[in-house]
């Protein structure tokens, strides 16, 4: 997966990180957790030695939660320091 990926069920935003090394991994999450910060917008994250997994769920809730601008825009933001 080297994309976003677009859930429905529920909904949510997915995509998968693969890195080279261990200190490869470290970087890109110690970056995250800064614009994580800095944009006030936290993913779950599963992790390994030479991956990260992200998923972005959209900041309302209920049934009517939908993905929006802002979403992608900490997507991309995201994609920008791998």
């Amino acid at each position: 997966m080297h994309q976003w990926q677009e859930k429905t069920r529920p909904v949510r935003l997915e995509r998968r990180f693969e890195f080279e090394t261990y200190e490869g991994t470290r970087d890109f999450l110690d970056q995250l957790g800064q614009l994580s910060e800095s944009m006030q917008r936290f993913p779950d994250i599963s992790f390994g030695k030479t991956y990260a997994n992200l998923t972005l769920m959209p900041e309302g809730e209920g049934e009517n939660a939908e993905i929006t601008n802002d979403d992608h825009l900490f997507a991309s933001k995201v994609d920008e320091i791998c």
